[in-house]
């Protein structure tokens, strides 16, 4: 078979059904299988432990990473809590200060309450990384593009000081997607989604993946999988598997749309600065052209004018729709410091450039005039630089 990536997400997992012949294969909605014997060995025991919907999909997505091994769960924070097993009491790990604040909620709200220690540092610089290695140290945590403030982090170098160390590498490609990155082939050893995302691409259904190509790890991450159970339903499988099918599809028309919202962005006046690995001024420009296809649907920007101004923004937004998550047909627009990031403390997030103003953009599917039309009308309507005035805290789901 063709290694193409369109044939990959069309065809890995998805042979047809060896009893009817269906092109599609069929939801294995069943919770438990029966056996032909006492204490055998069957393929199928109970759909904690496997299910045939569920192992195509991580046939697939493995096979996008060009891995051997997936794993897919409930959601992307049980994928995350799936590596997290790895850890034991005593263990340090050394992650990007600029991540999505649910990994910063589990990481410091509740595996450091069982004795491992997390140091959050500026990954974009790899020496940095290398500074905050302890002999402890067990896995290096990045995000590369991170949430929201789409750094780059360059996997080459920082897997390499991981490998010296005797850690293990763990990058979240939720953002990229395997059509643009591939962090295992660039060093990494455990590759991170939130399916529900990109990969999904519809916003109607939740999932995770955590991707290896190491025999060794797939086996100890399988047994987490299986002993904490966090996993998901065929139907979800379902839906995270014919969402990939188009995921080149759509990614093109993502990448392309937020390129134009970038640069009508960064020429607004209201708008202070923009966030975008495409840009030419982006800090980390040239290492995205080195270990990515295109620099991906997510755009970020400081509104002039703090949260008064963002206010000013929602009520204007026209297609741009207020909500969580991102990687769907629809635009969605959020405002970290009261939504994603809002379990973040806010000095912790000031620090790691998370103002007031701050708002994420995901770039759908709709005609860009529209977009562009819809957002200029948003960015209009917050006038003139407001004094800034405290964010209000929100409530992190």
């Amino acid at each position: 078979m063709s290694t193409g990536f369109n044939t990959r997400a069309i065809h890995l997992g998805q042979e047809p059904d060896a009893q009817s012949g269906a092109v599609i294969p069929p939801i294995y909605q069943t919770s438990t299988y029966g056996q032909t014997e006492v204490g055998g060995d069957p393929t199928y025991c109970y759909s904690r432990t496997g299910n045939p919907t569920r192992e195509a999909l991580e046939k697939n997505i493995a096979g996008l990473e060009n891995a051997k091994h997936g794993l897919c769960f409930a959601s992307g924070m049980s994928a995350i809590n799936n590596v997290l097993n790895l850890l034991s009491a005593g263990d340090h790990v050394v992650a990007c200060n600029d991540l999505y604040g649910g990994a910063y909620r589990i990481f410091t709200k509740l595996y450091a309450k069982f004795g491992i220690e997390f140091t959050f540092v500026d990954a974009t610089q790899p020496t940095n990384i290398r500074t905050a290695l302890r002999k402890n140290t067990r896995i290096v945590w990045l995000e590369t593009p991170s949430n929201p403030l789409l750094r780059i982090t360059d996997i080459r170098a920082c897997a390499s000081i991981a490998r010296e160390a005797g850690a293990l590498c763990v990058v979240d490609n939720t953002f990229a997607t395997p059509y643009l990155q591939n962090a295992l082939q660039l060093g990494a050893d455990i590759v991170v989604h939130s399916t529900t995302k990109y990969l999904n691409g519809h916003s109607d259904v939740l999932g995770g993946a955590v991707v290896v190509d190491s025999d060794d790890l797939h086996q100890q991450l399988r047994f987490f999988q299986n002993t904490v159970g966090a996993v998901p339903g065929p139907q979800d499988c379902f839906l995270i598997q014919r969402g990939i099918k188009t995921l080149a599809l759509r990614m093109r028309q993502h990448c392309a749309s937020a390129k134009q919202i970038a640069k009508t962005l960064a020429q607004h006046p209201n708008v202070e600065h923009v966030y975008f690995p495409g840009l030419s001024d982006h800090p980390q420009h040239q290492i995205a052209i080195s270990q990515m296809n295109d620099f991906g649907g997510i755009v970020s920007f400081n509104l002039r004018g703090g949260l008064r101004a963002v206010e000013k923004f929602a009520a204007n937004a026209g297609l741009w729709t207020l909500a969580e998550s991102l990687g769907g047909v629809c635009s969605l627009w959020c405002h970290p410091p009261t939504m994603t990031h809002a379990a973040v403390e806010r000095e912790v997030r000031l620090k790691n450039g998370l103002g007031d103003g701050l708002i994420r953009l995901s770039v759908g599917l709709e005609d860009i005039d529209d977009l562009l039309a819809d957002l200029t009308k948003a960015l209009d309507s917050a006038g003139k630089e407001i004094a800034d005035t405290p964010a209000r805290e929100g409530v992190l789901v």
